[in-house]
């Protein structure tokens, strides 16, 4: 299978994603061989090919495959798996497994298990043409939703969603959110939608934009932080703000503008400083969600109440799609994806022909008695999903 593999990080201008042929995965006991049709490509993937996060142990191994926001098809059933069915569309998230047995898994807070496995990280990821995940951590994806709009809920849509239940919202109740990009945008989608009036804070203009377009009550300038307080004080401060800027400033102020009692959750690194006890607010971490939170996530998304703004690339440009997530720009026009007319299915997530499968995958299918899409061919080529700057047309 095709594969683009980390073997040493280094920035992202230097390339150090690599395409390759490597041997199909095979399942194991548990496990599922998932056909990619699409991935999501996440700021933290950047931070991890490029080494910021080494010293925490960001990968676990080396060569990896990263990508960690995956819809794609079940092709192969481990030993003792009874489900999803051969064919079955679904998602994985971060979360690639859990022990089951501490309290956090028995508990529905399996995202901080201390025996997680965590896909792209820990494991292979997405960013290749199959993927091993496991039985009791995929989820069967709605027809309703495209490949593209279903990739980014698997890691920027649950983490939005477990930051804004920890954040007390409800009607009326005014939210401050610092740091807009894949993950910030479905959070005011979500915060919206518990009522709550939500004001953005960002550096970038079509960031603003955006936020605007989806519905902000208040959007903010951070690039003056005297502009950005004096914003707060007009609108009388806020009972929750979510941070997911990694800024010791942004946090800092979020903590400052949110009025006594407030609860402020931090999804990135950041220094928090002096607490005032007098207060009495909350800063709280926020990870992912839970398995549950995720079947919630994919049926709001599923009745049309939350979306993700994308635009879609094939597989071998996912480095260059990730130096546009680090400069905040787009590719040019003329140079995104094509894709052919002759077929719808083939149009919404493929720059090519499907080639024919070869050896082991080939006979793979054909011994398993699969029917419809796997019918003993290779998954379409994989679109390679990032947030949209610019607001949808």
């Amino acid at each position: 299978m095709k594969a683009m593999l980390l073997e040493k990080p280094g920035p992202i201008e230097s390339h150090p994603l690599r395409q390759v042929d490597v041997a199909d995965p095979s399942p194991g006991p548990g496990e599922l061989l998932i056909g990619v049709t699409a991935c999501g490509v996440c700021r933290s993937n950047l931070h991890m090919i490029e080494g910021d996060w080494s010293s925490r142990g960001v990968p676990a191994m080396l060569p990896i495959v990263p990508g960690h926001e995956i819809v794609g098809r079940v092709a192969q059933l481990g030993r003792g798996v009874e489900g999803p069915a051969v064919g079955t569309r679904v998602g994985v998230q971060p979360l690639w497994s859990s022990c089951e047995r501490c309290e956090y898994c028995l508990t529905g807070r399996e995202e901080l298990c201390p025996q997680k496995g965590l896909t792209g990280e820990t494991v292979n990821g997405g960013y290749a043409e199959y993927v091993i995940a496991k039985e009791r951590h995929v989820y069967p994806v709605p027809d309703s939703i495209s490949n593209a709009e279903a990739a980014p809920l698997f890691c920027p849509g649950i983490t939005a969603y477990g930051a804004v239940s920890k954040a007390r919202l409800a009607p009326g109740r005014k939210l401050a959110l610092f740091g807009f990009g894949g993950v910030g945008h479905m959070v005011q989608q979500l915060a919206q939608l518990a009522g709550a009036e939500v004001t953005v804070v960002a550096r970038s203009p079509l960031h603003l934009a955006l936020a605007r377009k989806l519905g902000a009550t208040y959007t903010v300038d951070a690039s003056s932080s005297a502009e950005a307080e004096d914003a707060f004080r007009r609108i009388g401060g806020v009972d929750a703000a979510i941070v997911f800027a990694p800024s010791t400033p942004l946090l800092k102020q979020a903590i400052r503008v949110t009025k006594a009692g407030g609860v402020i959750v931090v999804g990135a690194f950041a220094e928090a400083g002096e607490l005032p006890f007098v207060d009495e607010k909350t800063v709280v971490g926020s990870l992912l969600g839970s398995r549950q939170q995720m079947h919630e996530l994919l049926e709001l998304a599923a009745e049309g109440k939350i979306r993700a703004v994308v635009e879609s690339f094939p597989l071998e440009r996912v480095g260059e799609s990730s130096r546009c997530s680090h400069s905040g720009r787009r590719l040019p026009p003329a140079n995104r994806c094509r894709t052919r007319r002759s077929s719808r299915a083939a149009a919404r997530s493929s720059c090519s022909a499907v080639p024919p499968a070869t050896g082991r995958a080939a006979a793979r299918a054909r011994g398993r008695g699969s029917a419809g899409w796997w019918d003993g061919r290779r998954p379409p080529p994989i679109s390679v999903i990032r947030p949209r700057c610019a607001p949808p047309t």
